[in-house]
């Protein structure tokens, strides 16, 4: 019998026995997580179907507020009220509310996802927790509602792609164009509902921030969970939030894969995804990319909103004349409170402000709609987060994907710019 991929080992391990690919089983669910868009819709489904009992494992429940913070219109208000109360009622003790950031960030730096856990909440993005090798996953109301009162979920197990990749990366290129690059190549069909093990030099190199940046879009080609090769610093991190010793997840060095893909990213100079696919992926010098005008950019999201982003695009921002372009407004958000504090003792909130950016609350920001700085008809944001969709932020508004690099030059020259050309 062939060894296991990662996916294998977290499903044996939660279900108590040996689990196989495509096979359905239920789990032991570690945490289940809502935040405060969809999180009410859990709560009022709870306590139509099971009124004031309360949940089997109130410890493995947690509440992030990150859709809007703070609320800006009183239906979101009252959502989150709606969530604070439950929690008082049931005891559930991890509730993070509109001060501290992205839901997924929030709990990673709060040492709540560990290596081979099993993790739902509502969110689409929930997967990006597989830049440390949890399997997490986006489900609906009665899924939550089922997790929070049995502790257990019914789910398939996924079959795995191996994919690696090959050679190092120089800056100004970084994780967001391998990203980019790798979403171009893999394409929405073929890791379908699959897991993708990722290895390789540029793979290994990669930092935290860089793993959250690729397990981020991985939505957006329809793969239910990535993992990557083992880092001990990202390990050691990791430790360092849980307060105690972790045993890492690896596959089996003679696990079985559906298919291995191999792609080489040595000399791969800065790109962007253009409207309206994340696939849809050029270089950022190439022609009718570069020097689109643009009236927006943006620095964050559960993509690039760690210290190490902020960082890049300050660098950047610096070399390329320290100045916003008078035509652009620049939106900068921390992912959470401990990275806003960061930048605020590293003196990035200087730089980013001085230039003529806004630096805002932590949290999702120019995600979605629902937040401050949507687009008019017409306008171009070139942004750092994982969608680029028609009408994600605005019917008519145009959107391009690039790293923070990328976006701090373009912002700082008023069009699309290759931040290697500087």
């Amino acid at each position: 019998m062939p060894g296991k991929t990662i996916a294998e080992k977290i499903f044996s391990r939660a279900a108590g026995r040996d689990v196989f690919p495509l096979e359905r089983v239920w789990l032991d669910v570690d945490l289940a997580v809502v935040r405060d868009f969809g999180g009410p819709n859990v709560v009022l489904e709870y306590d139509k179907q099971f009124g004031n009992t309360c949940p089997a494992h109130p410890d493995k429940i947690a509440m992030t507020f990150d859709y809007q913070a703070p609320a800006k219109v009183t239906k979101v208000a009252e959502n989150q009220r709606i969530c604070r109360e439950f929690a008082a009622q049931h005891g559930i003790k991890s509730v993070y509310d509109v001060q501290y950031g992205i839901g997924q960030h929030v709990l990673l730096e709060r040492g709540r996802v560990l290596p081979g856990e099993v993790i739902v909440g509502t969110d689409s993005h929930m997967n990006l927790l597989g830049a440390v090798n949890a399997f997490a996953t986006g489900c609906g109301t009665t899924d939550l509602t089922a997790a929070w009162k049995t502790g257990k979920l019914w789910f398939k197990c996924p079959p795995t792609f191996k994919v690696i990749v090959n050679g190092s990366l120089s800056s100004p290129t970084g994780a967001k164009d391998l990203t980019l690059f790798l979403m171009n190549k893999i394409g929405t069909d073929i890791a379908n509902y699959r897991a993708v093990e990722f290895y390789g030099e540029a793979i290994d190199n990669l930092d935290l921030a860089g793993r959250l940046t690729l397990a981020s879009h991985m939505t957006e080609l329809n793969i239910k969970i990535p993992f990557f090769s083992h880092s001990p610093s990202v390990h050691s991190w990791l430790e360092e939030r849980a307060g105690r010793k972790i045993e890492p997840i690896e596959a089996d060095a003679d696990a079985a894969y559906e298919g291995v893909l191999e792609y080489t990213v040595e000399g791969l100079r800065p790109v962007v995804a253009a409207p309206h696919y994340p696939t849809n992926v050029l270089p950022a010098g190439a022609e009718g990319v570069v020097g689109q005008k643009i009236n927006s950019g943006f620095i964050g999201s559960c993509s690039n909103g760690r210290i190490e982003d902020f960082r890049e695009g300050a660098e950047i921002l610096k070399k390329a004349g320290g100045k916003v372009h008078p035509d652009v407004r620049l939106i900068v958000t921390p992912s959470t409170k401990e990275v806003a504090i960061q930048m605020l003792h590293e003196g990035l909130y200087d730089i980013y402000m001085e230039a003529g950016a806004m630096v805002t609350n932590p949290g999702c920001s120019l995600c979605t709609i629902g937040h401050h700085g949507v687009l008019p008809k017409g306008d171009v944001l070139i942004s750092t987060s994982n969608r680029n969709f028609e009408g994600k932020l605005g019917r008519g508004g145009i959107i391009y994907l690039g790293s923070p690099a990328v976006v701090a030059a373009s912002s700082a020259k008023g069009v699309i710019t290759d931040p290697s050309t500087l």
